[in-house]
C-alpha cells in the first residue's frame, strides 16, 4: 500500500482544524511555533548522550525566542503561552520545560509584580541570561507552605540575606547547572524580618556567570532521570547577599524602608499562594504539552495502522491494520478522548485569559470566589487531561508494535515526558484531593432527578448522555457528604479517608463532564455539515464509554432503563463503525507539519530498519522533526 499522503486534501479536515486550532486566531497563536518545529534544526540527532541532549535544548531555546517576537509580551498571553508547549512538546521535551520555566515561571513572576515591566530585561528576553524558577525543597514538595529558605532583612545595607537553613530546604530540581550559560533565578523564600516570619516571597537571585556560579550559591547536578533530560540539580544558598530590589512586591506585600511590611492580605498563606500564582498558568502550560504529545501519537499510530499491511481473509490478500475493530476501535476510543481534551484545554485557557485581564481590577466581593473556581478548574483539568494524555500514548506506542519501541518512530520518549507533567506544578493526585475537599460542599452540580424521565430516551442523543453523567457526578458528591457527616468524630484524617474515594470519583466525573461540555460546544460551532456528523458522532463516542463505568449507579437511581444498559455495547460499536473510514481525516485535523511526518518512518510508509530508505540519514538530511526523539 502507498503511503498515507504527507499534506491533508480534505476540506473536513480543515473545517475541524478550525475548531481545534483556535478558529480566526489560529495564526497568531500556533502559527509560529508550528512553523518553527518544522526547521532544520530540530531534526533527529540519533545516539546523543544526556549531557548533549540537554545543550541541545538550550540551543532550541533560543531559536524559540528569536521566533517569540516580543518575550515580554509573549508571557503576558496565555494563548500564545499554551500554543507554545503544544508544538514543542512532542518534538522536544526538554526544551518545553526549558521554555516553561523561563517564559511563565521566571519572566511571568517578575511581570506579576511592581514594576516588573520597568525592570531591565534585556539579559532574559535576548537569552544572554536564562531564567529559572526556585521553589520545591528537598523535603518540601506538596507542603510548600513549610518551606525554610529565608531571606533576612538587612537594615544595615536594606538588603537581604538568602540562606538555605538545612539539607532539607535545598531547592530541588530546578535547572541551576552552567549547562547553556548564565542564569538567575526567581526564589521563594520566608521574608524573615528582625526575626520575624512574614510570609513567603520571591527574590531575583542571579546564580551564575560567565566563570561559574556565584559566590555562596551551591549546585548539585541530580542523577539522570526518566524522560528527556532536563539540568535539574539541588540549589542551596549560604548567606547570599541580595540588593533591596531583589524583592519582587505586589499589593500582597510591600516592604518599607522601615522594615514594616504593608499587605492587602491578612495571613503568610495568602501571601504564598499570590507569590507564586504562575503556577496556575504553569498547570495549562504543562496540559498543552501532553495535548500536543497525544495529538502527534495518534496521528503516527493512525498513519502506521494503514499503511502496516496483514494477511486478509482470502489466501494471498493484504489488507490494513486499520481494517480491523480491535485496533481502530481502541485508536478511536483515544481520538475522541484527544478531542475532548483539546478543548476542554481550549475553554479553560479563555476563562483564564479573562480572568487575568480583569481580575486585578475586579472589586465585586465575588471576584475571589471566581478565581479560586478557575483555578481549582485549571487544576482538575490539569491533573485529567495528563492522565489521559499517558494512557494515549500508551495505547497508540502499543498499537504500532515493535515500531513503537524506537526513537525513531516518535513515538517511545511521549509516555515518559508526560510523566513530568503529571508530577510538575503540582502532583496531580495531590491537587485533586484539594479540589475534592472544595467540592464536597462548595460546589453545586445538578439535583436529583433533574436529568428527567430516561424513559423513552435514547442513547444517541446527546443532552441525555450529557445529563447522565451530570447525575454520575451528582451521585458521586452525594457518596461524599454523607460519608463525611458519619465518618468518625474529633479524627480530620479518619474521616477524610472515610471520604476520600467517593470525592475523588466525583472530581474524576466533573472533569469528564466539563470536557463534554466544552467539546458540545464546540460541535455546535460547526458549519460544515460533514465535519458536524464527525464532531457530534466524535463527541457521543466520547460520552458513552465515559457512561461505561456508571450504568450499574445510573440504573439504581432511576436515570437508565435495564433496556438502555442492554443497549449499550451496541450503540458504542455502532458509533465506532460509522467513524472508523474516517479516522484518517480526523488525525489530519491535528494539522502536524509534513515535514515532521516526513522524518517518522511509521508515519509516512516506512519502518525502522527497512531497506527502501536510511530514515535516520534522511531524516537529518531533510532538515525534518522526528517526534519525541530528542
Amino acid at each position: 500500500m502507498a503511503a498515507p499522503a504527507l499534506t491533508k486534501t480534505h476540506p473536513v479536515a480543515d473545517e475541524l482544524a478550525q475548531l481545534l486550532f483556535e478558529g480566526a486566531d489560529r495564526e497568531r497563536v500556533h502559527g509560529a511555533w508550528r512553523r518553527l518545529v518544522s526547521g532544520k534544526e530540530f531534526a533527529y540527532r540519533p545516539g546523543l548522550p544526556p549531557e548533549e541532549r540537554t545543550a541541545l535544548s538550550y540551543e532550541r531555546l533560543r531559536l524559540l525566542n528569536d521566533a517569540a517576537g516580543d518575550p515580554v509580551e509573549l508571557a503576558a498571553d496565555p494563548y500564545r503561552l499554551a500554543g507554545l508547549h503544544e508544538w514543542t512538546g512532542p518534538v522536544d521535551g526538554g526544551l518545553t520545560t526549558l521554555a516553561s520555566i523561563h517564559y511563565n515561571l521566571f519572566l511571568g513572576s517578575v511581570l506579576d509584580h511592581d514594576g516588573g515591566r520597568d525592570r531591565d530585561l534585556s539579559a532574559f528576553t535576548s537569552l544572554r541570561r536564562t531564567g529559572t524558577f526556585l521553589c520545591t525543597e528537598l523535603e518540601h514538595g506538596n507542603d510548600v507552605a513549610s518551606m525554610e529558605t529565608v531571606a533576612v532583612f538587612d537594615r544595615a545595607t536594606g538588603g537581604f540575606h538568602l540562606t538555605t537553613p538545612t539539607p532539607g530546604a535545598r531547592k530541588f530540581m530546578p535547572n541551576t547547572s552552567l549547562t547553556g550559560g548564565p542564569k538567575t533565578a526567581v526564589v521563594a523564600a520566608r521574608l524573615v524580618v528582625d526575626g520575624e516570619d512574614q510570609g513567603t516571597f520571591l527574590f531575583l537571585t542571579p546564580l551564575s556567570d560567565e566563570n561559574g556560579h556565584l559566590p555562596g550559591v551551591r549546585v548539585r547536578p541530580l542523577p539522570q532521570r526518566t524522560g528527556t533530560p532536563v539540568d535539574h540539580c539541588l540549589t542551596s544558598f549560604d548567606g547570599v547577599w541580595l540588593p533591596r530590589e531583589a524583592l519582587l512586591e505586589a499589593e500582597h506585600g510591600r516592604l518599607g524602608a522601615d522594615g514594616t511590611l504593608a499587605s492587602t492580605l491578612g495571613n503568610r498563606r495568602k501571601r504564598l499562594l499570590r507569590s507564586i500564582n504562575r503556577v496556575t498558568m504553569g498547570k495549562l502550560c504543562m496540559s498543552a504539552g501532553t495535548l500536543g504529545m497525544s495529538r502527534a501519537a495518534l496521528t503516527i499510530a493512525v498513519r502506521y495502522a494503514h499503511s502496516r499491511l496483514l494477511a486478509g481473509p482470502k489466501a494471498g490478500e493484504r489488507i490494513p491494520l486499520a481494517a480491523h475493530r480491535s485496533h481502530h476501535g481502541r485508536l478511536l476510543h483515544a481520538l475522541a478522548t484527544a478531542y475532548a481534551m483539546t478543548f476542554l484545554h481550549r475553554s479553560l485557557v479563555s476563562r483564564f485569559a479573562l480572568h487575568a485581564d480583569t481580575g486585578e481590577r475586579d472589586s465585586r466581593p465575588s471576584a475571589g470566589e471566581d478565581r479560586a473556581e478557575v483555578e481549582r478548574e485549571v487544576a482538575v483539568a490539569k491533573g485529567w487531561i495528563t492522565w489521559q494524555a499517558r494512557a494515549i500514548t500508551t495505547e497508540c506506542r502499543e498499537r504500532c508494535g515493535a515500531q513503537g519501541l524506537f526513537p525513531a518512530n516518535g513515538l517511545a520518549d511521549l509516555p515518559l515526558n508526560i510523566e513530568g507533567g503529571i508530577t510538575a506544578e503540582g502532583d496531580n493526585l495531590v491537587i485533586w484531593v484539594k479540589a475534592a475537599s472544595e467540592m464536597v460542599f462548595g460546589h453545586q452540580g445538578v439535583r436529583a432527578g433533574e436529568s428527567g424521565d430516561p424513559e423513552g430516551r435514547e442513547l444517541t442523543e446527546l443532552p441525555f448522555l450529557r445529563g447522565l453523567l451530570a447525575e454520575a457526578e451528582r451521585i458521586w458528591q452525594d457518596r461524599a457528604r454523607t460519608a463525611l457527616r458519619e465518618g468518625p468524630s474529633g479524627d480530620p484524617v479518619g474521616r477524610w479517608n472515610a471520604t476520600s474515594d467517593a470525592a475523588l470519583e466525583m472530581v474524576s466525573a466533573h472533569a469528564r463532564l466539563q470536557a463534554a461540555d466544552a467539546f458540545l460546544a464546540a460541535a455546535a460551532r460547526t458549519e460544515d455539515p460533514r465535519a458536524g456528523f464527525l464532531m457530534r458522532s466524535l463527541c457521543r463516542l466520547f460520552l458513552l464509554r465515559q457512561l461505561g463505568e456508571h450504568t450499574g449507579d445510573l440504573l439504581a437511581e432511576g436515570r437508565l432503563t435495564p433496556d438502555h444498559v442492554r443497549a449499550l455495547p451496541k450503540a458504542v460499536d455502532t458509533v465506532v463503525g460509522e467513524l472508523a473510514p474516517h479516522l484518517m481525516t480526523l488525525v489530519d485535523a491535528f494539522d502536524l507539519p509534513a515535514e515532521v511526518l516526513s522524518g517518522i518512518p511509521i508515519a509516512s510508509g516506512g519502518s525502522v530498519g527497512g531497506d527502501e530508505v536510511d530514515w535516520e540519514e534522511a531524516g537529518v538530511r531533510a532538515g525534518v522533526v522526528v517526534a519525541g526523539a530528542h
